[in-house]
């Protein structure tokens, strides 16, 4: 799996546009150009594909309806190469259609029709949370977890994880804070930075987590709901011993 480690300013910053609608891909690509970001552009799903595989770029805005393969597929496919962060651009607004997008690897979801300028603070907000400027803090280490931000790369019992941006930070998050719970307002404003947003993208990055980490996705071990409230991570098995949660050199991860 392949990503891009390039400085988060955004003239180092590249970004793969797929739009079929020529008046919005140009729009789009204004704005991002004016925000100092160089933008690759495709107009359907193969040929966002080999624009990916070629130009590596750093985030792809993704319509969900492409001519030859949509992008749902898009991103599936994406996912299977690459841990490039991925926003999907809809027109469709019912809550199912954005939730299969979220499950197959969306990071973040924009629903036509939209404000550029908004867009732009949204690839933004996602490229400040795929790649650090700041020293990274120190890794953890839980139940065969181990997390580490300044690779970003999560393994689980030595075997590496495909996480993406926004999977990477909520584990993190939660890591850092075993046996509180959050809820699901609170997750999206900490892990996502939106004061306000559908609370079912916290949801299906859960769930989508579960499926990556846990032994019995449908009985979580670790990531636990807390009916009425939100979400937990345990620091102790069912059998009631502690985990392992620390970082490197014994010290333990800040909460």
């Amino acid at each position: 799996m392949t990503t891009n480690t390039a400085s988060s300013a955004p003239g180092n910053r590249r970004i793969l546009l797929v739009e079929d609608e020529q008046t919005i891909a140009d729009v789009v690509r204004d704005y991002l150009l004016k925000a100092g970001f160089q933008v690759d552009m495709a107009g359907d799903g193969f040929t966002a594909l080999e624009l990916a595989a070629s130009r590596q770029p750093d985030l792809v805005i993704l319509d969900r309806m492409l001519p030859g393969l949509d992008g749902v597929e898009v991103c599936r496919r994406l996912r299977q190469t690459m841990s490039v962060p991925v926003i999907m651009v809809t027109a469709l607004g019912t809550e199912d259609d954005r939730i299969l997008g979220l499950e197959m690897g969306a990071d973040d979801y924009v629903t036509k029709p939209f404000s550029p300028r908004e867009l732009v603070l949204r690839v933004k907000s996602v490229l400040r949370r795929s790649i650090k400027e700041f020293a990274p803090e120190p890794p953890v280490e839980a139940a065969g977890l181990e997390l580490d931000p300044a690779s970003r790369t999560v393994t689980h019992g030595g075997v590496p994880l495909a996480l993406t941006v926004r999977e990477f930070d909520l584990l993190a998050f939660m890591m850092r804070r075993p046996n509180q719970v959050f809820s699901r307002e609170e997750l999206i404003k900490a892990v996502w930075g939106w004061d306000f947003g559908d609370l079912s993208t916290v949801t299906v990055h859960v769930r989508r987590l579960r499926e990556k980490i846990e032994a019995n996705p449908t009985k979580p071990e670790l990531l636990k709901t807390v009916w009425g409230v939100g979400y937990r991570f345990d620091s102790k098995r069912s059998d009631g011993v502690t985990m392992n949660v620390h970082g490197k050199g014994g010290e333990h991860g800040r909460q």
